[in-house]
């Protein structure tokens, strides 16, 4: 993994939690069932488990964090205090200390005010700034308002004293909704806000940012991130768009469900016809996972069973977790495929054709002899030439024996 320049120093975190787990109802064996599949999310080998448990029992002072609202509608805290297996809201609260939180606070106005200054001031340069939701540009943000400040202003008084900053959800992480044409209030991301707005640390180092994309996003891609950074002392890898790899380095297609069908070229029609049943493939139903990198098959999501996520229950993916796609493509449309885009029909698997090798025909049979769909298709066009040369070459014959009559 690689190291991010200027990672703060290490944090200490207690009390020891593994001292809480019998009060909350947890078992020692749920907490480590937990602790290895965290292990397993992050990408982390298996024998890092004890690490990830270290982390999170052995430390003795836990580390400030300053979540703010923006722009969105709260669907990421939601989404946080409903995760279960076990119950990771108890366990991120008692991991962290949330110091501010306008949704789960229980003081209000000044007092709510006062609380968010003294954990600045006492935890400057260590804690951890989240963010939830878009930050509007236009007119200095005066669209969105917290205490009499606009976004704008709360991002220089506090991101600079931050270790890192957590852009969470699709708001906060390239403008999500809020960001779909006309886009009235110029809303963008948190990662552009700062660099527009010239925020760095205090020192004048670069500021960490992680974007951690999806409406809502995942509880568990944050708490692996902050476990993650407990651990190791270092930020995850990151892709060009500051998420993490372990959470978004590979395409929902990659490890959906229905991607053997996808393969064979199986597709529903329309909702609620035979394929459909049958759990086929939603690409033709405008599903988005052929260009959406995220981790929903994978983790699923809202731990009420299997195949709880959109394609898992029979809706097409809808493309929340990747900018210029959730909330800018339509639902119906279809999306670009990486790797190859199938045509939009597929001759039938036992269909008879009378006479010579149609289009269709030939096309089945280059997909078979070449084992790709791409090279199909170059020899149905080929063929079709081919036909159109004859055509040609048939007319010119005979209009050259009228002119000789």
């Amino acid at each position: 993994m690689k190291e991010v320049a200027g990672d703060p120093r290490p944090i200490e975190i207690g009390p020891r939690l593994a001292d809480q787990l019998e009060l909350r109802g947890i078992s020692r064996r749920g907490f480590i069932q937990f602790a290895l599949g965290l292990t397993a999310a992050m990408g982390l080998p298996f024998g890092m488990s004890d690490q990830v448990l270290a982390a999170i029992e052995e430390t003795q002072g836990r580390p400030a964090v300053i979540w703010l609202h923006f722009q969105e509608c709260t669907g990421c805290t939601e989404s946080l205090l409903r995760a279960t297996h076990p119950t990771v809201e108890s366990l991120i609260l008692d991991l962290i200390s949330l110091d501010y939180s306008e949704t789960l606070l229980a003081a209000a106005g000044h007092q709510a005010e006062q609380a968010l200054a003294d954990s600045i001031a006492r935890n400057k340069g260590r804690f951890i700034l989240v963010v939830e939701g878009s930050v509007p540009m236009r007119d200095g943000g005066i669209y969105c308002k917290i205490a009499r400040k606009t976004p704008q202003q709360l991002l220089h008084e506090i991101a600079p004293h931050a270790a890192a900053v957590i852009a969470i959800g699709s708001c906060a992480s390239w403008g999500g909704v809020q960001s779909a044409a006309p886009n009235p209030t110029e809303a963008v991301g948190i990662p552009e806000a700062l660099a527009r707005e010239g925020i760095t640390r205090a020192d004048g180092a670069a500021l960490p940012v992680i974007t951690l994309p999806g409406c809502p996003a995942s509880p568990y891609n944050l708490l692996s991130t902050v476990l993650y950074y407990l651990t190791l002392q270092k930020l995850p890898e990151l892709d060009a768009k500051g998420r993490p790899l372990f959470a978004y380095g590979r395409l929902i297609h990659d490890n959906c469900e229905r991607r053997p069908h996808f393969d064979a070229g199986r597709f529903a029609e329309q909702f609620g016809d035979a394929g459909h049943r049958q759990g086929w493939c939603l690409y033709k139903l405008g599903c988005k996972g052929p260009e959406t990198h995220a981790n929903c098959p994978a983790i699923e999501f809202g731990d009420v069973g299997g195949n709880t996520w959109p394609v898992g229950i029979g809706h097409p993916c809808f493309g929340c977790a990747e900018q210029g796609v959730g909330f800018h493509k339509a639902l119906h449309e279809q999306s670009e495929v990486e790797s190859v885009t199938p045509p939009a029909f597929f001759p039938g698997v036992f269909a008879e054709h009378a006479g010579g090798a149609s289009l269709a025909g030939a096309a089945v049979a280059g997909a078979i002899g070449g084992g790709a769909l791409v090279y199909a298709v170059g020899a149905g066009q080929k063929l079709k030439s081919e036909e159109a040369a004859k055509s040609n070459t048939a007319t010119t014959e005979s209009e050259s024996e009228s002119e000789s009559s």
